[in-house]
């Protein structure tokens, strides 16, 4: 056990926060929830296992920690094997949403939790508790008409079994998930628009003229096969350039050079620095990532995971909004994508109110302290 727990001290309601383990984006978009319930007087503690513990442990260290395993989904080298390969996946899946069931069980029985919040995990529900969802994904894309409705349906039974969803969006036309969180019908549970989610701030200043960013991101093989064509091509960038690997806690390196510098990691401040630098950012459209450059205000060259359609999608739907440029990862090429992003007429990002989400977080405490607590 925890050497800080108990936590439930000086009155303050314990609120449980899980990510789902779906590369590093939920856990990221996490972070300035953690910082909002700490802020509103709240005891988070989290839970997760690889690298999304190792995200979260960095960025607070002296909160608690459970280990919970993920639903650890395998992707194919080949994007359109991608719907075949999660189809044989969903037992292992619906396998691991029931065993995180089992484990909320046995954790409310020694730590009683205030409340639950979970990011897209669909088991982190419990009769005892007040169980937040959150989701940018009401509307599950798929390759035809009805198997979106098919997908929706099953989203929305899991989505009933919580007492609330939230969503990282504004309720505005004027939005970044389109109709991925605007879908046509919506689930019968409480929602809220709590607005995107960053862990960064923008700041005005000036950007290094001709330096990139390069986010990697994302499920493997797909992340390795993105990274062996960005080595490969940026050795040949004549300006300089940072390479995020998004590998927190791995061994590996990638040798850096006077011009070209690599990381496995970086904190929130020093990726924050990172990202103000840049003139240009090139990453996947997962859409955490497009939550931090609409934050920051970044031009950005999206390269969505290939067969992930709720990428895709995003990629398509900021282009054709032009707020970003994409292209796909089979055909990049840097040089054609930089000289494309020169020419392409970049609108500024919509910007929403902080008061979004804590307004949600202020109501969901108020929700959950008892009268003992005062």
């Amino acid at each position: 056990m925890n050497q800080l727990f108990p936590v439930k001290n000086a009155g303050k309601p314990l609120v449980l926060v899980a990510p789902l383990d779906w590369g590093l984006g939920h856990a990221t978009r996490c972070i300035p929830l953690i910082r909002e319930l700490i802020r509103q007087g709240a005891s988070p503690c989290l839970a997760g296992e690889g690298a999304q513990e190792t995200l979260l442990k960095t960025e607070f260290p002296d909160l608690p920690f459970l280990p919970l395993p993920g639903y650890r989904i395998r992707y194919p080298k080949k994007g359109g094997s991608l719907p075949w390969k999660m189809i044989r996946q969903v037992p292992g899946i619906i396998g691991s949403i029931r065993k995180e069931q089992e484990w909320l069980r046995q954790q409310m029985k020694t730590y009683h939790f205030d409340a639950v919040i979970s990011d897209n995990r669909y088991g982190l529900h419990h009769p005892d508790t007040h169980s937040v969802f959150i989701t940018h994904q009401l509307q599950i894309k798929g390759p035809a008409a009805w198997i979106e409705k098919m997908l929706r349906q099953k989203n929305y039974r899991y989505i009933h079994r919580f007492k609330q969803c939230w969503i990282p969006d504004t309720a505005e036309e004027n939005n970044l998930a389109g109709s991925l969180s605007h879908p046509d019908q919506l689930p019968a549970v409480p929602l809220k628009y709590i607005g995107p989610l960053s862990r960064f701030e923008k700041k005005e200043e000036a950007p290094i003229k001709g330096h990139l960013l390069i986010l990697l991101s994302g499920p493997e093989p797909q992340r390795s096969l993105l990274e062996e064509i960005i080595i490969e091509q940026i050795s040949h960038y004549p300006g300089t350039a940072t390479v995020l690997r998004g590998l927190p806690g791995h061994p590996s390196v990638v040798p850096s050079t006077g011009m070209i510098r690599f990381f496995n990691h970086l904190s929130s401040e020093e990726l924050s620095a990172e990202i103000q630098k840049a003139e240009l950012v090139i990453s996947r459209s997962g859409y955490s990532t497009v939550m931090d450059m609409a934050q920051t205000g970044k031009k950005c060259i999206l390269i969505p995971t290939p067969g992930q359609t709720e990428q895709e999608y995003l990629a398509t739907y900021l282009q054709q909004k032009n707020l970003a440029i994409s292209f796909q990862q089979d055909a990049f090429q840097l040089n054609v994508a930089l000289e494309a992003a020169a020419q392409f007429p970049f609108h500024e990002w919509p910007q929403a109110q902080h008061s979004l989400i804590a307004n949600a977080v202020s109501e969901l405490l108020d929700q959950v302290s008892k009268p003992a607590l005062g």
